[in-house]
C-alpha cells in the first residue's frame, strides 16, 4: 500500500505524522510525507528514516515574525498552502492508495480536493478535539474573526464558524478546484473534515463525547525517539535532585515576554533547579547561576522521566509526553487548544494550570506547589499507564484494513 501524508504547522503538526509514517513503514507500507521545509523537521524526519518532500513555506520564520492572533497576510498564506496541496502534494500522491492530511483548514481542504481529483481514499486527522464541531464546546476563534463572547448556543456558533471559514477560504479553494476540473464545494470546513474525521488524541487524556459527527479516535500518534540526551544535560541531571523543566515549544517570543523569567523565579522559590528549553522563543537565562541549564531541542521522552515537573504551554504533544512520563505538569496556556489541555490536566489532578497567559512569579509558585505536592505526583504516576501508546498502530491498521476492503 502507498500512503501519502500531508501536514503543515510547527513541531506539534509534524511529529505525530512522523510517528504514523514510522509505524506504517513497519507494516510494510510505502510512505511519503509532505511537510514544511524547515531544516529541523527535515533532520528529524531523516533521522526516523521517513521520506519527505518540502511543501509550503518554512514555518519557524512565519511563526516568529507574525503577531500572535494577527490576521495580517492570512489570505496570501492560505492561498500558498492550498496551492502547495494542488501542486506538490498532488504530484507526490500520483499512484498512491490513500492521502492522510492534518493541519490548518487550507491544507486539509486542499488535500481532500487532491484526493478527490486522483480518486484516492482521504482521511482527515486532528491531534486535538477543539477544532472538531461539538455541542459540548465553543469553536476556537479564527484569526481576525472573533465569535460573540456572550453567546452560549454552541451549535449556532459552530454554524457561524462554518460561514466564517467559507468567507475566509471558499473563493480561493473553489478557484483552484475549478482549475483542476472539480466542482465547487459549499462548506469548506465540513468538506475538509469529512463525516468521519480521525482524532489522534489519547482517550484517557481527551475522551471524545459522541456527537452527530462520526469521529474515529485512534489514540495519540507518538513518534519513537531514541536520541541520547546531551552529555551536559545528563551531567546536570546527575548532579542534584530532579529539576523542573520549563519550555514553550514553538511559541513565539512575543507571547512569552516576562513569562520565562517569572517561571524561573517561581521554580527557584520552591527550592528547585531548572532545565530551560530555548525553543522558538529563543529563551535565555537572566543570570549565570549554576542552578539552571539552557538546552536546545532534546528528547522529551527521555528527559521528562528525569524531572520533578514539566512547566509548558499546553500543546497536545507536550501534555501527552509528560503524562506518559508520569510527571506532574504546570500549564501556562497561551491560546489555540492549549486552554483545553490545561483544563484536562487540572480535571485529572495530574498538575496545575494558570489562567491567563502572563502569570506572576507568586502565582506560578503556587501552581508549582500544587504540582509538586506528593498527592499530585502520585496521581500523575498512577495515570501514566492509562495513557495508550498504540495510537499509530491503531491508525495504521485502520488504513491497511481500508485498503484491503477496496482492493
Amino acid at each position: 500500500m502507498r500512503v501519502v501524508l500531508s501536514t503543515y504547522g510547527s513541531r506539534g503538526a509534524v511529529e505525530p505524522m512522523a510517528g504514523l509514517a514510522v509505524r506504517l513503514r513497519e507494516f510494510g507500507a510505502d510512505v511519503r510525507m509532505c511537510a514544511p521545509p524547515d531544516e529541523e523537521f527535515a533532520v528529524r524526519l531523516a533521522g526516523l528514516g521517513v521520506e519527505s518532500l518540502p511543501a509550503g513555506s518554512a514555518v519557524r520564520p512565519l511563526v516568529t515574525s507574525v503577531t500572535p492572533g494577527s490576521a495580517e497576510g492570512l489570505a496570501r498564506r492560505a492561498a500558498d498552502l492550498m496551492t502547495a496541496q494542488f501542486d506538490i502534494v498532488a504530484a507526490a500522491a500520483e499512484g498512491a492508495d490513500v492521502l492522510v492530511a492534518t493541519g490548518p483548514l487550507p491544507v486539509t481542504a486542499g488535500a481532500r480536493s487532491v484526493a478527490e481529483k486522483l480518486g484516492l481514499r482521504y482521511v482527515h486527522a486532528s491531534h486535538q478535539p477543539v477544532s472538531l464541531p461539538s455541542p459540548h464546546r465553543r469553536p476556537p476563534a479564527r484569526r481576525g474573526q472573533p465569535l460573540p463572547p456572550d453567546a452560549t448556543d454552541n451549535l449556532a456558533l459552530w454554524d457561524q464558524d462554518a460561514r466564517i471559514a467559507d468567507a475566509m477560504f471558499g473563493e480561493t479553494l473553489n478557484t483552484l478546484r475549478t482549475a483542476a476540473g472539480l466542482a465547487p464545494v459549499d462548506s469548506v470546513r465540513d468538506y475538509a473534515f469529512t463525516a468521519h474525521p480521525w482524532l489522534a488524541a489519547d482517550p484517557f487524556l481527551s475522551p471524545w463525547q459522541p456527537t452527530a459527527l462520526g469521529v474515529v479516535q485512534t489514540g495519540a500518534w507518538c513518534a519513537p525517539d531514541e536520541r541520547p540526551l546531551p552529555a551536559e544535560l545528563v551531567e546536570f541531571l546527575d548532579d542534584g535532585p530532579p529539576p523542573v523543566y520549563l519550555g514553550f515549544g514553538s511559541m513565539p517570543q512575543g507571547a512569552l515576554e516576562g513569562v520565562a523569567r517569572a517561571a524561573v523565579e517561581a521554580i527557584r522559590a520552591r527550592g528547585r533547579r531548572a532545565v530551560v528549553s530555548r525553543g522558538w522563543a529563543e529563551l535565555a537565562l537572566a543570570d549565570g547561576r549554576d542552578d539552571c541549564l539552557l538546552v536546545d531541542e532534546v528528547n522529551h521522552q527521555a528527559l521528562f522521566r528525569r524531572v520533578a515537573a514539566v512547566v509548558h504551554h499546553g500543546s497536545a504533544g507536550t501534555t501527552t509526553t509528560a503524562a506518559l512520563a508520569g510527571v506532574p505538569q504546570v500549564v501556562l496556556a497561551q491560546g489555540a487548544d492549549q486552554p483545553y489541555w490545561a483544563g484536562r490536566v487540572t480535571d485529572l489532578g495530574i498538575g496545575a494550570a494558570h489562567e491567563g497567559p502572563a502569570p506572576a512569579a507568586e502565582a506560578l509558585s503556587a501552581a508549582l506547589h500544587t504540582a509538586l505536592a506528593p498527592e499530585t505526583r502520585a496521581r500523575a504516576a498512577a495515570a501514566a499507564p492509562a495513557v495508550r501508546t498504540d495510537g499509530t498502530t491503531v491508525a495504521a491498521r485502520l488504513l491497511l484494513e481500508g485498503a484491503a476492503r477496496t482492493a
